[in-house]
């Protein structure tokens, strides 16, 4: 670690900060602030918001059952309290304990659901609610816990008995005094973002006054006009992040309209441009496009969340502060990273994907990037995140940046993006003839001493995609690179394409859509893997180009639309 340290004077600062983070944290839940956190507690609940997210009924029946099912693991409590259990993951806990999964009780409905979920609230009441301490109080755990108890505050509280509802809006108190004190020593990112956020709805659900009430909105203004750039697009520069954040902020505005408070500017503006930034990363099919820690969509949550989408037209075709460019026409949409990776205190989900792309035409995806997978296997993440798993180029099988490695590092960081590129200049030139960028990185440069470029053309009526990618010596370095397989392209496919090797190129079908794929160098097909499926990791194919850029300058490949 220490020569790691040594190497990356960033990741020295960051563990530096974190280390100082989690001391002022520990002062602020110690014996010396806990007074903050007893009170007496509000005698009634205000307004219970609007959850956007659908549960399944089936799963509520397998909680009843004593089967819960997180982050890609299940445990069988035997009819004992899940909360005594052992966590087979970190993942797994926090899902638990954030009690996001109410909602699918409440999509049941009945009076067993609403026993049900107020004997699991109460259960934890009594197993985790005094300790302010372990994953069940983690600020971004806490917060989701917040919310959600708000969100189905109604079906918790059915036909609830008097000892009960004054215990629940106790812990409410309780949990909304916890996160005043510790929002500001939060991670930077999503988990200080939904402090915020849970503050905001508490301070509207509970009687707290006018003062509080005017800090949260205030606060959280701040947050959002920090975290969400101009484009819409997060910090983290992952494109789920616009339908986790906005499933939290439009129930919000509406919960501030319904109790006749004026909706805070920095809201309103995070949400109008956050809608517009989920358009430009849709594919036909309606899924977001997989980059920087984007995985399976909620198509249903996508819908909802689109039907408060005010502004008319196509969506952006350059989304300049994130870095990210869309070609659209007759119905092939191209969606490609040319941005820098995110800061790194924000980059432990980022991929090493600079300038991967992905294609859709009609309803059916074509090229994607493997996506992140929905289960916490650190192995498959960290495989995920390399340049390999992306429709982009690799030399000698190396991602474009690097990840902090297995260790304490990891474990006290997660493994943040490091080494990447540090330039990625691009131009863009749209014409009668059609749509065109040129972009290029130097994540090579330093192991390698070569630049790579990539050109994407897509023709005006969508039935042509032409792409050119080179390396080129980066600056005055020397090029180092090794004797076999110097470099690769690689196009992953989506698992419901059809692929078939015709003469020199492969010809792709999908429902009625069929294209084919030529380049100007011999194309192979090889096994890969898509991680963002709702049944879990599939097999699927990706087309390969290996070159040497000693004997090529540049290699040309094309994908023309036959029907």
């Amino acid at each position: 670690m220490a020569a790691q340290l040594a190497e990356e004077p960033q990741l020295a600062a960051l563990m530096l900060k974190e280390a100082w983070r989690r001391a002022r944290r520990r002062l602020r839940i110690g014996p010396l602030y806990r007074w903050r956190f007893a009170g007496g507690a509000p005698d009634r609940l205000l307004v219970t918001p609007t959850e956007l997210r659908r549960g399944d009924p089936l799963i509520a029946a397998d909680l009843y059952a004593g089967k819960f099912y997180f982050s890609g693991r299940l445990v069988d409590t035997a009819g004992q309290s899940p909360f005594q259990a052992v966590p087979p993951t970190p993942g797994w806990n926090a899902e638990l304990q954030s009690f996001e999964w109410l909602r699918h009780l409440s999509a049941a409905g009945d009076a067993l659901a609403a026993a049900n979920a107020r004997a699991l609230v109460a259960d934890w009441q009594r197993q985790a609610g005094s300790a302010i301490a372990g994953r069940s109080h983690e600020v971004d755990v806490a917060a989701r816990r917040a919310i959600a108890w708000l969100t189905n505050a109604n079906l918790i509280l059915a036909d609830a008995d008097l000892a009960f509802y004054r215990r629940f809006l106790r812990s409410l108190a309780r949990e909304m005094r916890f996160l005043r004190s510790v929002a500001p020593e939060a991670p930077d990112g999503l988990p200080r973002l939904r402090a915020r956020i849970a503050l905001a709805y508490l301070s509207l659900c509970l009687p707290t006054g006018v003062a509080h009430m005017r800090s949260a909105a205030r606060h959280l203004s701040d947050e959002l006009d920090r975290q969400i750039l101009a484009d819409g697009v997060h910090l983290s520069r992952n494109p789920a992040m616009g339908l986790v954040i906005l499933a939290d902020l439009l129930p919000l505005r509406q919960t501030f309209a319904e109790q006749n408070q004026p909706v805070p500017k920095g809201l309103i503006g995070a949400i109008d441009r956050m809608l517009p930034a989920l358009r430009f990363f849709r594919h036909g099919d309606g899924a977001l496009a997989l980059f920087n820690g984007a995985g399976v969509s909620e198509a249903h949550l996508m819908t909802a969340l689109l039907r408060h989408d005010e502004t008319l037209g196509d969506p952006i075709s350059h989304a300049r502060p994130s870095g990210y460019q869309r070609l659209a026409a007759g119905g092939t949409v191209v969606i490609a990273d040319t941005g820098m990776p995110p800061p790194i205190a924000l980059s432990g989900e980022a991929h090493a994907g600079t300038l991967a792309f992905e294609f859709s035409s009609g309803a059916h995806r074509f090229v994607v990037n493997c996506g992140a997978p929905a289960r916490q296997d650190a192995d498959w993440r960290r495989l995920a995140r390399t340049t390999a798993a992306h429709s982009t180029l690799t030399v000698a099988d190396h991602s474009s940046a690097r990840f902090s490695s297995p260790g304490l590092v990891e474990r006290f960081l997660g493994a943040p993006l490091i080494g990447g590129p540090r330039r990625v200049p691009v131009s863009r030139d749209d014409s009668d003839a059609g749509q065109r960028f040129t972009a290029a990185h130097d994540g090579y440069a330093a192991r390698f001493g070569l630049a790579h470029e990539r050109t994407l053309f897509l023709a005006r009526g969508g039935g042509l995609i032409e792409g050119a990618d080179r390396l080129f010596p980066a600056g005055k370095r020397p090029v180092r690179l090794p004797d076999r397989t110097p470099a690769a392209l690689r196009f992953h496919l989506h698992p419901g394409v059809a692929a078939l090797r015709t003469g020199e190129g492969v010809t792709l079908a999908a429902g009625r859509e069929e294209w084919h794929f030529s380049a100007s160098a011999p194309v192979e097909i090889e096994d890969s893997i898509f991680f963002a499926d709702n049944s879990g990791a599939r097999r699927t194919l990706q087309i390969v180009v290996p070159f040497d850029p000693r004997d090529h300058d540049a290699i040309t490949w094309r994908f023309v639309k036959r029907r």
